[in-house]
């Protein structure tokens, strides 16, 4: 009877571990970090297919988002559709900023002086000249460091028309934004490949 009793008393213990371990990992996951695979060259060099990165719930709780700083967000275009694919970018507009395209630079609120990225892959040849957004209050403009193969801002919209969930391009345009709420985590690290581990605190 005593040795029963001590087997229960052991299976028991084992259950409560499992079960606080299983909880505090969800806890992790849902309220601290968002874990996540590269599924694509969008973000190339900076990021590459099969890379995996942690990134922070928690960046934003004490400050906004910041121009060059790399996220993991519910695509638009998908969350209005249902679907949880998440994407990973580079922030390049802010709330109420105006951003244009020209000649393969990007200018903010009308200066002169196009913004320095050092992170572009190679020379950008793909929707690179012509366009302008306004992004609005409380919404953030997304590129990727890939800018001839990837998705991004400059076609979301393009995107909502195709599947339905606008009916002109003015009521389309809203897509090409992400709204703050929608930003799940400021990339942290990549940790996958062993050989490639790197920070982004500074982004």
């Amino acid at each position: 009877m005593q040795k029963q009793n001590e087997l229960l008393k052991e299976i028991r213990s084992w259950l409560i571990t499992l079960v606080v371990s299983i909880a505090i990992v969800f806890i992790v996951n849902n309220c601290v970090i968002v874990n996540a695979e590269i599924p694509s060259e969008s973000m190339e060099n900076t990021l590459e297919p099969g890379d995996r990165v942690i990134a922070s719930r928690l960046s934003y709780l004490s400050s906004d988002p910041k121009r060059g700083d790399i996220v993991i967000f519910k695509y638009p275009v998908d969350d209005a559709l249902g679907i949880t694919k998440l994407y990973i970018k580079r922030i390049i507009g802010l709330p109420g900023e105006t951003v244009e395209i020209k000649n393969a630079e990007i200018y903010v609120d009308g200066s002169e002086i196009p913004l320095d990225e050092t992170y572009i892959k190679e020379e950008w040849i793909r929707r690179n000249d012509g366009l302008t957004f306004h992004v609005p209050e409380g919404y953030y403009f997304m590129l990727g460091d890939n800018r001839n193969n990837s998705a991004d801002s400059r076609c979301w919209a393009e995107e909502a028309l195709k599947n339905g969930l606008a009916s002109n391009w003015e009521e389309a345009e809203i897509y090409s934004y992400v709204a703050e709420d929608k930003i799940l985590g400021k990339a942290w690290f990549r940790y996958w490949p062993m050989n490639k581990i790197t920070g982004f605190y500074e982004s």
